[in-house]
C-alpha cells in the first residue's frame, strides 16, 4: 500500500480520493510509477506474469495494462478495503489479463508455485520491522524466475540526524505547498520511527545483496524515497 496521512496498515479511515491525496503527501508518487513502468519496457524480457504485491488502489496496474496489454497482472495487499477500491478501479479494463488475489501482506504470501517475471512493491515495505522486511524480500526473490526483475519503493531514512532533520523540512515544505495544514504536515512527520520504520539506501543494498539478487541498482532517489530494481 501506497504511503498516506494515516497508517495504511489498518484498515480503517482510507479517504474516497486516495489517490489525489498520496500524491500530496509523497513528491513524484505518479512519477514513481511512470518510471517503474519505464524500466520495465527498458528490460531485455517482455514480461507474461507480473504481481504487484502492497498493490493499493491498483494504480501502477492501471497503467502498466496499457503498456503490457499482453501481461498477466496478479494484485495483492494486505487491506480488504484496497483490495475492493482495485477491483473497482480496474473492472472495466480490458487490456492485459488481471487478477485481484486474496488478501496477504507480503510476507504471508505463501503457496504459489507459478514463477513470475516481474515483482514490484511499491511503497510498502517500511512498514514492516527488519525481520518482516528480510522476509517480505526473500519471499519476493523466490516468486521471480532466474532473470526476473523486483522493483521496490520505500521510504528512506537519511545517513545521519542532521540529514533526518534536514529531510523532514524538505518533505514538510513540499506537503505545505500542496496544500497541507501545519498540523497535518507535524502529524506526518511524526510517524517517522513509530507507524513506518525507514532503512538507509545502505542498508537497503545489503538486503537485497544478501537475499539473492545478482543485480542490485538504484533507479531513482528524491527527497525521502527511494526506487531499487534487482535481477534474480
Amino acid at each position: 500500500m501506497a504511503d498516506a496521512q494515516f497508517s495504511l496498515n489498518s484498515s480503517s479511515q482510507y479517504p474516497e480520493d486516495y489517490d489525489t491525496g498520496v500524491a500530496k503527501v509523497i513528491p513524484f508518487y505518479l512519477s514513481i510509477h511512470q518510471e517503474v513502468i519505464n524500466l520495465v519496457k527498458a528490460l531485455s524480457i517482455t514480461p507474461h506474469t507480473w504481481m504487484d504485491t502492497g498493490c493499493g488502489t491498483g494504480s501502477l496496474v492501471e497503467k502498466a495494462c496499457i503498456e503490457f496489454p499482453k501481461t498477466r497482472f496478479l494484485l495483492v495487499d494486505p487491506s480488504d478495503n484496497m483490495l475492493h477500491k482495485a477491483r473497482k478501479k480496474l473492472s472495466s479494463s480490458t487490456t492485459g489479463k488481471i487478477k485481484i488475489m486474496n488478501t496477504s501482506p507480503t510476507q504471508d504470501i505463501s503457496g504459489f508455485e507459478e514463477k513470475l517475471d516481474i515483482v514490484t512493491a511499491i511503497q510498502c515495505h517500511h512498514y514492516l520491522c527488519d525481520a518482516d522486511r528480510t522476509k517480505a524480500t526473500k519471499v519476493c526473490y523466490d516468486l521471480l524466475k532466474e532473470g526476473g526483475v523486483y522493483i521496490t519503493s520505500e521510504n528512506i531514512r537519511p545517513f545521519t540526524e542532521e540529514g533526518i532533520t534536514i529531510g523532514k523540512q524538505h518533505l514538510a515544505n513540499f506537503q505545505l505547498s500542496m496544500g497541507k495544514t501545519q498540523e497535518e504536515v507535524d502529524k506526518y512527520l511524526d510517524r517517522f520511527d513509530k507507524e513506518y520504520f525507514p532503512i538507509t539506501v545502505e542498508e537497503h543494498l545489503r538486503l537485497l545483496r544478501e537475499t539473492g539478487f545478482r543485480t542490485v541498482e538504484i533507479l531513482w532517489y528524491s527527497y525521502m524515497q527511494a526506487v531499487f530494481y534487482c535481477i534474480k
